[in-house]
């Protein structure tokens, strides 16, 4: 293993560690989301509310000093909602319009309950998420850099849901399904030593600058 090896290694243990202490009993889908945003990824988590998706998006942020937003997936959510969408300026000139950007431009960004979006909002996540830009009038914006979705999905049997296709799937690197924690874990968090309350608590284990060069080795 060479320096550069050692040092991405070195940087995934310390993202690891950090999920680690504030999430309870899920080390596997740890490795899983540090293996992905490491890689350049996106990730899938299908499972039940209340397993804590939102918390490890917000762990991963806070790690690398990064910027992190939530969507929420409902049927009225329109793809400009998450892009971003020219809005008036108030002034009468050539320069009247303006690009107000949508909750994607983040580092981390956690779209819950994605098969709850129509098809057509869920092709304009997945676009952007394969391009890493948002076109909008025919103006390319880039997506900041490093850039990660997290995106859950309710279990296919719940009404009210639009199915991802294979072809929908393909721009997640992986998707895992955490289930519940172990009872010795739940009671980590129901006597504060892990949980949403050691949120607070995390630093930056490396920027997004230090995330983008492990990137690339």
């Amino acid at each position: 293993m060479n320096a550069s090896e050692h040092r991405v290694a070195g940087l995934g243990a310390q993202l690891i560690d950090t999920i680690d202490n504030v999430i309870a009993g899920k080390h596997d889908v740890a490795e899983v989301a540090v293996a992905t945003i490491l890689s350049g990824g996106h990730l899938l988590i299908e499972d039940i509310p209340g397993v804590g998706k939102t918390l490890l998006a917000q762990v991963l942020a806070r790690s690398i000093g990064g910027s992190f937003h939530r969507i929420q997936g409902t049927s009225d959510l329109l793809p400009g909602d998450v892009t971003g969408s020219m809005v008036p300026t108030g002034r009468l000139d050539a320069d009247s319009m303006t690009f107000r950007p949508g909750p994607v431009f983040a580092n981390i960004v956690v779209f819950d309950e994605l098969n709850r979006a129509t098809p057509r909002t869920q092709s304009a996540l997945l676009e952007l998420a394969e391009e890493a830009t948002v076109n909008v009038d025919g103006v390319v914006h880039p997506l900041p850099d490093p850039f990660m979705i997290i995106a859950t999905q309710n279990p296919i049997d719940i009404s009210g849901t639009y199915g991802l296709g294979d072809g929908s799937l393909d721009r997640f690197r992986a998707v895992v399904t955490p289930g519940r924690a172990p009872a010795a874990a739940e009671l980590e968090v129901l006597t504060g030593r892990r949980g949403r309350g050691m949120l607070d608590a995390v630093e930056p284990v490396a920027s997004t600058d230090d995330l983008a060069a492990a990137r690339r080795a």
